[in-house]
């Protein structure tokens, strides 16, 4: 699975870097018992001797194996004299769905993002975050506008009041174009004319920029454990959350699957996204 996802016109989500995974977290709730982890299952018990196969971590400890169908400590066969058990895919579960958070915390990532401010704006609401952005004070913007499609415009009245225009009215094809080619584009024009001007003459960087407008891109570095991760998803990939930043939490959440398979599984079941 790629690390680097192209969003919207000009934007993209890039994996900087993971820490932590499953089977840590599964360690850190062991920390009062020191038991550590134990493998994920399914683990199989002999009836009749009590030994065990199990998986622990990428090798196979076992008493039984695939090529052998009797238990080495007993001799029983395997097929007549064996329970299956759960491993610590169990404990996991136990404290997702009980909502013992700590140890989510025990793992995380950094991504770098590159939106429109106005999504950086929503996005920064989620404080437990750790954010690095570019700074138009020491470096000029790039001229990059987001410009909707034209079906993003076009959005039929329902249950989300935000994603609503006013009044309940609905554009028709025409008017989206009219309304980005003769209002939208000009106005980005015009503010990058300005942008630019105020850099030539010596406007400080950090003022010329004011013409620049919510739709301009932006990149920024965010870094959070899981379980905050987790909390920004549960909004942002809801289906009230806006199309913009939907796309980005996606990205964020397909990052996450791939570090953190079983953790994903269990929110994307818990969340009902049971088709990512």
């Amino acid at each position: 699975m790629t690390r680097y996802i192209e969003l919207l016109d000009h934007g993209y989500c890039e994996l900087i870097e993971a820490w932590g995974s499953d089977e840590r977290i599964v360690e850190s709730a062991r920390m009062s018992t020191g038991k550590g982890f134990l493998g994920w299952g399914p683990h199989f018990v002999c009836r009749a001797c009590g030994c065990k196969w199990r998986n622990n971590h990428d090798e196979t400890i076992s008493l039984y194996d695939e090529h052998q169908v009797s238990c080495r400590e007993c001799e029983g066969d395997t097929g007549a004299c064996s329970d299956k058990m759960a491993g610590d895919e169990k404990l996991l579960r136990y404290l997702y769905e009980h909502k013992h958070s700590t140890p989510f915390e025990m793992a995380g990532l950094t991504i770098e993002v590159k939106a429109p401010i106005f999504v950086f704006r929503q996005w920064h609401r989620h404080r437990t975050q750790s954010y690095n952005e570019m700074s138009a004070r020491y470096t000029p913007l790039p001229d990059e506008n987001y410009r909707p499609n034209v079906e993003r415009c076009i959005v039929v009245p329902g249950g989300n009041k935000q994603a609503r225009g006013v009044n309940d009215l609905v554009p028709t094809h025409e008017q989206v174009i009219d309304w980005l080619e003769n209002y939208v584009d000009p106005a980005y024009e015009a503010a990058e004319r300005a942008y630019t001007r105020g850099l030539e003459i010596g406007i400080p960087k950090e003022l010329a920029r004011i013409p620049t407008s919510v739709a301009r891109y932006s990149a920024m570095r965010a870094s959070a454990n899981l379980r905050n991760w987790l909390a920004f998803l549960t909004l942002r990939m809801d289906a009230h959350a806006q199309y913009e930043i939907r796309v980005y939490a996606e990205a964020v959440g397909a990052f996450i699957r791939r570090e953190f398979p079983r953790t994903f599984d269990l929110f994307a079941e818990g969340n009902g996204y049971a088709g990512h």
